[in-house]
């Protein structure tokens, strides 16, 4: 039991996985538990884990990806999320005292873009954006490759971002779910019938509405970019979610953002668009790359 490494736990509202890793990123195991629908239960179920592991590695520490507004520094996760009873108290604290060890813990969104900062697609560089992509917009923002949180916690949500008179958010223009409802509409269906997955088959079988809504939500993707570029002037952007998997995603985007910069002229930076690398391990890389940052 001479193996140091680090203990990491992504909650999720279905599951909770967790995996044993080295200070160089090197995964030595990993499994997963259903999430339990009280908090007396979810103590029970990490500290089984925990047992389970020490028994074989020297574990020096737990790292958290949590959903909600993770504040790492009071303890407390604001907001909500599928799992209303991890917020609004010292659950930091707690989860410590549970364990018998030092413990971090970050968002998801911001613990994926950390996986990618240290080991991804974005391991060369210091500031970067990154975009998820599924059922609303979000991400995070790393400077100097530490997430930058924002005074209310909110860097990153770029799915707020206001994209016509209207009021639309991102969020509703350029989300899978906001695509699939838009064809599902267009259609005469229900707005539920479709997922993302099969506007794209309709796409692909020449489907005239299927192809001008994901035509504009990539557009509207290249926009935030664009403004993105100008505002944060991030070295990368980082695309993550289902979506982002597709080999055609970067080239579509990179198309729109041409488009753009060939009607304004002054702007001289072209924005870099990269997928993520990684995928259900992500959390997991970036909350353990949270841990050894706050060892610093």
């Amino acid at each position: 039991m001479d193996i140091v490494a680090i203990l990491g736990f992504d909650v999720g509202g279905s599951s909770i996985k967790f995996s044993v890793m080295t200070e160089e990123g090197k995964i030595l195991r990993k499994g997963s538990i259903l999430t339990p629908d009280n908090l007396e239960n979810f103590y029970s179920e990490l500290i089984a884990a925990k047992e389970g592991l020490a028994a074989s590695y020297e574990l020096e520490g737990a790292a958290f990806s949590m959903p909600g507004a993770v504040d790492d520094e009071s303890g407390v996760i604001g907001g909500a999320s599928a799992l209303p009873y991890i917020h609004d108290f010292n659950i930091k604290r707690a989860l410590a005292e549970k364990l018998g060890m030092p413990v971090t813990m970050e968002n998801d969104a911001n613990c994926a873009a950390l996986g990618e900062v240290w080991l991804g697609a974005a391991k060369y560089c210091q500031d970067v954006a990154f975009l998820v992509i599924g059922s609303g917009v979000g991400g995070a923002v790393v400077k100097g490759r530490r997430v930058h949180h924002g005074c209310h916690l909110h860097g990153g949500e770029f799915g707020f971002m206001v994209v016509d008179d209207k009021g639309t958010i991102l969020s509703e223009a350029a989300s899978t779910r906001a695509l699939a409802e838009r064809v599902a509409v267009a259609k005469g269906m229900d707005r539920n019938a479709l997922n993302g997955k099969e506007v794209f088959e309709l796409q692909a079988n020449g489907d005239r509405l299927a192809v001008e809504a994901i035509e504009e939500m990539y557009d509207q993707l290249a926009r935030a970019v664009y403004n993105l570029q100008y505002s944060l002037d991030p070295e990368l952007f980082v695309f993550g979610g289902a979506i982002s998997e597709r080999e055609d995603f970067v080239e579509n985007i990179s198309r729109h953002l041409h488009g753009i910069l060939e009607k304004v002229k002054i702007a001289r930076v072209r924005p870099q668009v990269a997928r993520a690398e990684f995928g259900n391990d992500a959390n997991l890389i970036g909350a353990v790359y949270h841990f050894l940052q706050q060892k610093q």
